[in-house]
């Protein structure tokens, strides 16, 4: 495995202890989930052969579906010890790297950020999304999906989250004229104990700058 372990925030530090901690214990709760509802909606915005960055890959999941679909995929995780899963469940190596660190510029075709922006800071958004944007080529698309609430919290488990409902995060989108939203949807969580509620799904595409 090629992995370059990248400095992470202060407020990281309880996060990337749980999944430091529990990481084949979170794998195993969340490698048989089928997402193919989700994937469909995104995969159809995409021309064959794209490339991908699965941005928060955790357990590699859902970069094996996208590279056993023919796409070409790009996966990275802030903790070391998903990274090192990941490669292992995918064969291919997976990159640590947080999302403040993302120097992409106009690579990818899509960005699936799925369950992982949910921690990052609200005052670091910005700046991530911006990042996000320009990692991705114009007329590229990113999904992303956010727990629904108010606030942000550490959980029990040591864990930082990030809470939106669709208006605030429209808001911060508004900021961001250069992603435009095409698609929106609510799906429910009924498998956390934790986060029981509503995922918010956000389907969006780069126009040219």
């Amino acid at each position: 495995m090629n992995c370059q372990i990248m400095s992470a925030t202060t407020y990281d530090q309880g996060t990337l202890a749980f999944y430091e901690r529990r990481g084949q214990e979170f794998c195993q709760a969340t490698m048989s989930l089928d997402l193919h509802e989700l994937y469909e909606p995104f995969l159809k915005e995409l021309p064959l052969g794209a490339h991908i960055l699965d941005a928060g890959c955790g357990s590699g999941r859902d970069t094996k579906a996208f590279l056993e679909r023919g796409y070409r995929v790009t996966a990275i995780d802030a903790s070391p010890q998903m990274a090192s899963l990941a490669t292992e469940h995918t064969g291919q190596s997976c990159q640590v790297l947080s999302f403040q660190e993302l120097d992409f510029r106009e690579e990818f075709d899509g960005i699936w950020a799925c369950a992982s922006l949910l921690h990052v800071p609200k005052t670091e958004m910005d700046d991530v999304l911006r990042r996000l944007a320009g990692a991705l080529k114009v007329g590229g698309v990113l999904y992303t999906s956010l727990k629904e609430g108010y606030g942000e919290r550490i959980a029990e488990d040591g864990r930082f989250f990030s809470y939106y409902s669709r208006e605030s995060f429209k808001e911060l989108l508004n900021t961001h004229p250069i992603l435009d939203e095409i698609a929106f949807w609510k799906t429910e969580d009924t498998r956390s104990r934790e986060h029981i509620g509503p995922w918010l799904n956000f389907l969006l595409k780069r126009r040219r700058s």
